[in-house]
């Protein structure tokens, strides 16, 4: 007796729709499924690639800025899929923040198989629809943390992104700013100068943003403003650079954003040491500055230590 296909491969493995986690190209997916484990508690599984164009391994280590954006995606996922924000809609993030346990990085024989518990704390609607969010998650690579992180956002719908948005962006007659030189990549922890997102200014610890809107995975996808992993690799690179240590692991940033980053106008970023924590790490604070005004911080906390 033959079986009918669908039952021939129980256990077979595919992403999510790339279209739940605002990805065009289904290599940038990381998440492969999802359920429900309790009113506001999901379990979520991923992978991560032994090599990935972007986000490389450092120095035989999984990049953890790939914790930054399962958890990403974590929240864009739920949102849509489980919540029942329709697609389409604008997320706004608001914050997020990872820390890794480097014990748990070094990359494998094989891609990494990540479960990941994820429990949302505040959930807040109007009408019927989600207007905003924070969750926290737990990712465990074969039963063992591997990170932790968090993150918020609110959702707005078509109609109220273009009210936001009115006035920025090509379709407001501001187009992006042309593109400038990168800083030198070994410098900021990079081998290519198509992957470097800062320009020297001549000032100690200050570069200028550089976003390279066809990059082809921080800009994954057309959008009127820089998106926020573009932003923490800005404070990853502005911490390898004030550090003197491209090799450097990011094991912890915790960033605030604070309004839109512009593609329509130069964006100051710039670091500084901060005291502690020791015991081979180091914090530094990086903020971004726009048409004098906040647009982000981070605290990148990184780690030397090798293997």
């Amino acid at each position: 007796m033959r079986c009918p296909p669908a039952f021939r491969f129980p256990s077979l493995t595919t992403t999510v729709p790339k279209e739940f986690v605002h990805r065009a190209a289904v290599a940038e997916v990381m998440l492969t499924d999802w359920r429900r484990t309790g009113d506001m508690r999901f379990h979520v599984t991923a992978q991560w690639p032994r090599g990935h164009c972007f986000f490389s391994p450092i120095r035989g280590y999984h990049d953890p800025l790939l914790a930054a954006e399962t958890i990403r995606q974590t929240g864009l996922l739920l949102t849509h899929a489980e919540f029942g924000t329709p697609l389409g809609h604008h997320f706004l993030m608001w914050d997020l923040e990872y820390a890794v346990e480097e014990e748990q990085l070094p990359v494998g024989d094989t891609p990494t198989a990540l479960d990941i518990d994820v429990a949302y704390d505040r959930v807040k609607q109007r009408g019927g629809s989600i207007t905003g969010l924070r969750y926290t998650t737990v990712i465990r690579r074969a039963g063992r943390v591997a990170a932790t992180g968090s993150a918020s956002y609110t959702c707005a719908s078509p109609a109220v992104y273009r009210r936001l948005r009115a006035g920025r962006g090509a379709e407001g007659g501001r187009p992006p700013i042309p593109l400038t030189a990168p800083a030198p990549p070994q410098s900021v922890g990079r081998t290519s100068p198509m992957d470097v997102v800062l320009s020297p200014t001549g000032a100690a610890n200050r570069w200028q943003l550089r976003a390279d809107s066809r990059h082809h995975v921080m800009f994954d996808h057309p959008v009127d403003h820089v998106p926020g992993m573009v932003l923490l690799e800005a404070a990853r690179q502005a911490t390898a650079a004030v550090l003197g240590d491209g090799d450097m692991l990011p094991v912890a940033i915790a960033t605030h954003f604070t309004r839109y980053a512009e593609l329509d106008a130069p964006c100051s970023i710039e670091a500084s040491v901060l005291p502690g924590p020791g015991a081979g790490r180091t914090a530094v604070l990086v903020t971004g500055h726009q048409e004098g005004e906040p647009v982000f911080s981070s605290t990148v906390t990184a780690s030397s230590r090798r293997l």
